[in-house]
Protein backbone atom coordinates (compact mmCIF):
# COMPACT_ATOMS: atom_id res chain seq x y z
CA UNK A 1 0.00 0.00 0.00
CA UNK A 2 2.98 2.59 1.13
CA UNK A 3 4.41 1.93 -2.54
CA UNK A 4 0.96 2.52 -4.49
CA UNK A 5 0.65 6.22 -1.67
CA UNK A 6 4.38 7.09 -2.89
CA UNK A 7 3.83 6.29 -6.75
CA UNK A 8 0.10 8.28 -6.94
CA UNK A 9 2.25 11.21 -5.03
CA UNK A 10 5.52 11.13 -7.40
CA UNK A 11 2.61 11.09 -10.20
CA UNK A 12 0.90 13.77 -9.12
CA UNK A 13 4.05 16.39 -8.17
CA UNK A 14 5.17 15.22 -11.82
CA UNK A 15 2.00 16.33 -13.44
CA UNK A 16 2.20 19.76 -11.56
CA UNK A 17 5.53 20.42 -12.88
CA UNK A 18 4.59 20.10 -15.98
CA UNK A 19 1.62 21.55 -16.27
CA UNK A 20 1.54 24.89 -18.61
CA UNK A 21 0.76 28.33 -17.03
CA UNK A 22 -2.64 30.27 -18.39
CA UNK A 23 -1.78 34.05 -19.64
CA UNK A 24 -4.14 36.46 -20.41
CA UNK A 25 -3.12 39.08 -23.29
CA UNK A 26 -2.24 42.49 -21.64
CA UNK A 27 -4.50 45.02 -23.42
CA UNK A 28 -5.38 47.06 -21.19
CA UNK A 29 -1.81 48.20 -20.71
CA UNK A 30 -1.36 48.36 -24.54
CA UNK A 31 1.52 45.97 -24.37
CA UNK A 32 -0.20 43.43 -27.09
CA UNK A 33 -0.66 44.92 -30.58
CA UNK A 34 -1.54 43.52 -33.79
CA UNK A 35 -0.44 45.45 -36.91
CA UNK A 36 -1.07 44.50 -40.72
CA UNK A 37 1.13 45.67 -43.98
CA UNK A 38 0.23 45.57 -47.43
CA UNK A 39 1.50 47.06 -50.52
CA UNK A 40 -0.12 50.47 -51.85
CA UNK A 41 -0.59 50.14 -55.74
CA UNK A 42 3.74 48.80 -55.60
CA UNK A 43 4.37 52.57 -54.37
CA UNK A 44 4.44 52.35 -50.85
CA UNK A 45 3.30 50.23 -47.87
CA UNK A 46 -0.10 51.09 -46.00
CA UNK A 47 0.05 50.35 -42.18
CA UNK A 48 -2.41 50.02 -39.81
CA UNK A 49 -3.45 48.27 -36.41
CA UNK A 50 -6.45 46.68 -34.88
CA UNK A 51 -7.66 48.38 -31.76
CA UNK A 52 -9.50 46.00 -29.75
CA UNK A 53 -8.71 42.26 -29.80
CA UNK A 54 -8.89 39.90 -26.48
CA UNK A 55 -7.19 36.35 -26.26
CA UNK A 56 -5.38 34.01 -24.01
CA UNK A 57 -2.96 31.43 -23.99
CA UNK A 58 -1.17 28.50 -22.05
CA UNK A 59 2.33 27.75 -22.83
CA UNK A 60 4.94 25.72 -20.55
CA UNK A 61 8.64 25.95 -21.92
CA UNK A 62 10.05 22.74 -21.13
CA UNK A 63 6.64 21.63 -22.94
CA UNK A 64 6.04 24.16 -25.69
CA UNK A 65 4.67 21.79 -28.13
CA UNK A 66 1.75 21.82 -25.87
CA UNK A 67 1.01 25.17 -26.28
CA UNK A 68 -2.57 27.30 -27.08
CA UNK A 69 -3.54 30.35 -28.13
CA UNK A 70 -6.58 31.59 -29.07
CA UNK A 71 -7.11 35.50 -30.24
CA UNK A 72 -10.38 37.54 -31.00
CA UNK A 73 -10.36 40.75 -32.98
CA UNK A 74 -13.32 43.22 -33.12
CA UNK A 75 -12.62 43.77 -37.12
CA UNK A 76 -14.52 47.53 -36.73
CA UNK A 77 -11.62 48.84 -34.66
CA UNK A 78 -9.27 48.91 -37.60
CA UNK A 79 -6.84 51.73 -37.84
CA UNK A 80 -5.05 53.17 -40.95
CA UNK A 81 -4.39 56.52 -39.14
CA UNK A 82 -7.14 57.62 -41.95
CA UNK A 83 -10.66 57.83 -40.76
CA UNK A 84 -12.37 58.06 -44.45
CA UNK A 85 -10.23 54.58 -45.43
CA UNK A 86 -11.41 52.99 -42.23
CA UNK A 87 -14.65 53.65 -42.88
CA UNK A 88 -14.42 51.76 -46.69
CA UNK A 89 -12.35 49.17 -45.13
CA UNK A 90 -15.12 48.34 -42.83
CA UNK A 91 -17.54 48.03 -46.13
CA UNK A 92 -19.07 44.89 -47.41
CA UNK A 93 -16.26 44.49 -50.50
CA UNK A 94 -13.63 44.14 -47.43
CA UNK A 95 -14.24 43.49 -44.05
CA UNK A 96 -17.87 43.50 -43.81
CA UNK A 97 -17.97 44.18 -40.39
CA UNK A 98 -21.57 44.40 -40.00
CA UNK A 99 -22.17 40.85 -40.99
CA UNK A 100 -18.79 39.34 -39.59
CA UNK A 101 -17.61 41.68 -36.63
CA UNK A 102 -15.53 39.46 -35.04
CA UNK A 103 -11.84 38.21 -36.82
CA UNK A 104 -10.38 34.46 -34.87
CA UNK A 105 -7.20 32.70 -34.50
CA UNK A 106 -7.14 28.93 -32.57
CA UNK A 107 -4.01 27.37 -32.54
CA UNK A 108 -3.53 23.67 -33.59
CA UNK A 109 0.06 22.95 -33.50
CA UNK A 110 3.34 24.83 -32.23
CA UNK A 111 7.21 24.22 -32.73
CA UNK A 112 9.80 26.13 -30.97
CA UNK A 113 13.30 25.89 -31.63
CA UNK A 114 16.21 26.08 -28.80
CA UNK A 115 16.65 29.82 -29.89
CA UNK A 116 13.35 30.06 -28.96
CA UNK A 117 11.83 30.91 -32.85
CA UNK A 118 8.92 28.37 -34.07
CA UNK A 119 6.24 27.95 -35.99
CA UNK A 120 2.69 28.13 -34.86
CA UNK A 121 0.17 26.61 -36.61
CA UNK A 122 -4.14 27.49 -36.20
CA UNK A 123 -6.84 28.31 -37.95
CA UNK A 124 -7.59 32.03 -38.92
CA UNK A 125 -11.03 33.10 -39.63
CA UNK A 126 -12.07 36.36 -41.15
CA UNK A 127 -15.53 37.28 -43.05
CA UNK A 128 -16.72 33.48 -41.70
CA UNK A 129 -14.56 31.72 -44.31
CA UNK A 130 -11.46 29.44 -41.84
CA UNK A 131 -8.12 29.09 -43.57
CA UNK A 132 -5.05 27.39 -41.71
CA UNK A 133 -1.94 29.85 -41.68
CA UNK A 134 1.89 29.87 -40.45
CA UNK A 135 2.92 32.09 -37.87
CA UNK A 136 6.30 32.62 -37.45
CA UNK A 137 7.09 33.75 -33.39
CA UNK A 138 10.07 34.36 -31.64
CA UNK A 139 9.76 34.50 -27.44
CA UNK A 140 11.16 37.32 -26.46
CA UNK A 141 11.62 37.01 -22.73
CA UNK A 142 9.64 36.04 -19.39
CA UNK A 143 9.83 37.38 -15.57
CA UNK A 144 8.30 39.22 -12.60
CA UNK A 145 7.02 42.80 -13.04
CA UNK A 146 7.18 45.33 -10.55
CA UNK A 147 2.90 44.67 -9.54
CA UNK A 148 4.18 41.27 -8.16
CA UNK A 149 3.16 39.74 -11.25
CA UNK A 150 5.02 37.38 -13.90
CA UNK A 151 4.79 38.30 -17.48
CA UNK A 152 6.12 36.35 -20.95
CA UNK A 153 6.24 38.38 -24.35
CA UNK A 154 6.37 37.10 -28.20
CA UNK A 155 6.43 38.17 -31.71
CA UNK A 156 5.17 36.82 -34.83
CA UNK A 157 4.24 37.47 -38.11
CA UNK A 158 2.03 35.68 -41.00
CA UNK A 159 1.21 36.28 -44.63
CA UNK A 160 -2.86 35.76 -45.75
CA UNK A 161 -3.84 35.70 -49.39
CA UNK A 162 -6.82 38.26 -49.25
CA UNK A 163 -8.37 36.02 -52.23
CA UNK A 164 -8.44 33.09 -49.25
CA UNK A 165 -10.75 35.23 -47.16
CA UNK A 166 -13.26 36.40 -50.06
CA UNK A 167 -11.76 39.63 -50.39
CA UNK A 168 -11.30 40.21 -54.59
CA UNK A 169 -10.98 43.81 -54.52
CA UNK A 170 -8.76 45.00 -57.20
CA UNK A 171 -5.89 46.64 -54.78
CA UNK A 172 -3.42 45.81 -57.30
CA UNK A 173 -0.58 43.22 -58.10
CA UNK A 174 1.56 43.82 -55.75
CA UNK A 175 -1.31 44.03 -52.87
CA UNK A 176 -2.33 40.26 -53.01
CA UNK A 177 -1.42 39.19 -49.76
CA UNK A 178 -1.28 41.04 -45.94
CA UNK A 179 1.21 40.67 -43.49
CA UNK A 180 0.14 40.88 -39.90
CA UNK A 181 2.32 41.31 -37.07
CA UNK A 182 1.74 40.31 -33.33
CA UNK A 183 3.23 41.65 -30.10
CA UNK A 184 2.01 39.73 -27.40
CA UNK A 185 2.53 40.41 -23.97
CA UNK A 186 0.53 37.85 -21.16
CA UNK A 187 -0.01 37.61 -17.77
CA UNK A 188 0.17 34.74 -15.82
CA UNK A 189 -3.11 33.73 -14.21
CA UNK A 190 -3.60 32.00 -11.01
CA UNK A 191 -3.99 28.22 -10.59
Amino acid sequence: MKLIYSTLIALSLTATNTMADDYIIDKEGMHASIDFKISHLGFSWLRGRFNDFDGHFSYDKDQPENAKIEVIIKTSSIDSNHAKRDKHLREKKFLNTDKYPEAKFISTSFVQEKDGSGILKGDFTLRGVTQPILIDVKYIGEGKDPWGGYRIGFEGTAKIALADYGIVYDLGSTAKELELFFEIEGIRQAK
